[in-house]
C-alpha cells in the first residue's frame, strides 16, 4: 500500500482529518502525521488545546498501526504534556515499542515544526483480528 492508499483509507477517520490532521509518512509500525494550528485549535488562553495535542497522537498511532494490517483499537494511552507550542504546526512521529499477540505499544512523540519537544504519548493496542 502506497501513501496516498493510506492517507484515502484514513479519509473516513472525520474527526482528525476535518480537524486538519495529515499523514506525512508512513514506514514499517510507523507514521508521522500533522497539522497546522489555527485558531479552532486554541483555549481561552489562547494556546493549543490539550485534546489536539492527544487526538494528533491516536491519529497517528492509528495510522502506524493499522496501515499495513488493520484491526488494531486503542485500549488505553497516557501523554505527558512538556511544553507549549511555539510554533505553527504539530508532529507526531508515532512508532512500534512492542508487539505482542494480542495487545502492542506504540510511543508517540509530539514536537513543533520548531523542535520544541510538546508531548510524548504511550498507546497501547489490542489486535482485534
Amino acid at each position: 500500500m502506497n501513501i496516498e492508499e493510506v492517507r484515502e483509507m484514513f479519509s473516513k477517520d472525520r474527526f482528525a482529518t476535518e480537524n486538519g490532521m495529515v499523514i506525512d509518512e508512513i514506514g514499517d509500525h510507523s507514521a508521522v502525521c500533522s497539522l497546522v494550528i489555527t485558531e479552532r485549535h486554541l483555549n481561552a488562553m489562547g494556546n493549543v488545546m490539550g485534546g489536539v495535542h492527544y487526538t494528533l497522537a491516536d491519529f497517528a498511532f492509528a495510522v502506524a498501526s493499522n496501515w499495513q494490517k488493520a484491526g488494531v483499537v486503542g485500549i488505553s494511552n497516557s501523554i505527558a504534556y512538556l511544553s507549549t507550542v511555539k510554533g505553527s504546526k504539530l508532529i507526531a512521529k508515532a512508532s512500534l515499542l512492542k508487539e505482542g499477540r494480542s495487545t502492542c505499544v506504540y510511543n508517540v512523540e509530539i514536537t513543533d515544526d520548531l523542535g520544541t519537544k510538546i508531548a510524548t504519548v504511550q498507546c497501547t493496542g489490542f489486535h482485534v483480528n
